[in-house]
């Protein structure tokens, strides 16, 4: 069974001025367990109204959303959410945040906060447990955001856009560190881009909205024996962040070097 499965999904918004306005049309997706999959499309076409649709922030006009089976009508602590700015509360410190669900469920200041250091030494936060969110970076904030999101021990993590803001060496490192942190966890990620070079380096699966078929899925191990010098640079940037696969952007430029290879097309 998929973690998620999306059936037919369409979702229609009422704007006053232009009437209806068909955000997602007929959508069905399966996300398998332990995936990375990136949605992958321009701004407008509909990644984000999906991504709230699987949080359970929005209902689909038609069709229907299940997380392993189940159908999501509300948000849940099966699916921790990862939004492009941190939404921390600036007047908890770094641990109060990230453990701030626990907080809400009554658990003592001493319990949660234990559970809480296992996910700052995670995201390299060790250090820096009482520092105020005003205190940090952009990417430290967002290692605050995923922690606070990992302590939920959710099946799914849910990450619109979460590095758009950040300058382009702060945005490399914490691809790496996400990276790392899915090959540890092992959990199902899906991450809303509209960054292709982005959705390269980090997913497994790759899913357009950009209203054409695409090919979504490549992996296999590097070989340079498959390496044309047009796909030489995405090699050495995936080679850079240790990753061993190579994602097949460029499939007709190399050939052996695929794992798998899907069509999918989300409008």
């Amino acid at each position: 069974m998929a973690s998620i499965e999306l059936r037919n999904i369409s979702k229609i918004f009422t704007d006053p001025k232009r009437g209806e306005l068909l955000t997602l049309d007929n959508i069905s997706l399966d996300i398998e367990v332990n995936d990375f999959l990136c949605l992958l499309g321009p701004s407008g076409c509909g990644k984000s109204t999906l991504l709230n649709i699987v949080a359970g922030f929005e209902q689909p006009t038609s069709g229907t959303a299940l997380v392993d089976g189940i159908p999501i009508e509300r948000p849940g602590s099966d699916r921790g959410v990862v939004f492009q700015h941190p939404t921390l509360m600036p007047w908890l410190d770094v641990i109060e945040n990230i453990s701030l669900s626990l907080r809400l469920r009554g658990m003592s200041r001493s319990e949660r906060h234990e559970r809480a250091k296992e996910f700052i030494d995670f995201v390299g936060l060790k250090g820096f447990e009482h520092h105020f969110p005003s205190e940090l970076s952009g990417g430290m904030n967002q290692r605050v955001g995923i922690a606070r999101a990992l302590l939920m021990n959710p099946r799914v993590i849910l990450m619109d856009e979460p590095f758009a803001a950040l300058d382009a060496q702060t945005k490399l490192e914490m691809q790496e560190e996400l990276v790392a942190i899915w090959e540890r966890r092992r959990c199902t990620i899906v991450f809303v881009t509209h960054s292709v070079d982005e959705a390269l380096v980090l997913g497994n699966r790759i899913a357009t909205g950009a209203g054409l078929y695409v090919l979504i899925v490549v992996l296999g191990p590097i070989s340079g024996a498959h390496f044309n010098p047009l796909v030489s640079m995405m090699s050495w940037r995936l080679g850079h962040l240790g990753l061993k696969t190579m994602i097949g952007y460029w499939v007709c430029q190399f050939t052996g070097a695929i794992s798998g290879i899907w069509l999918t097309h989300l409008m």
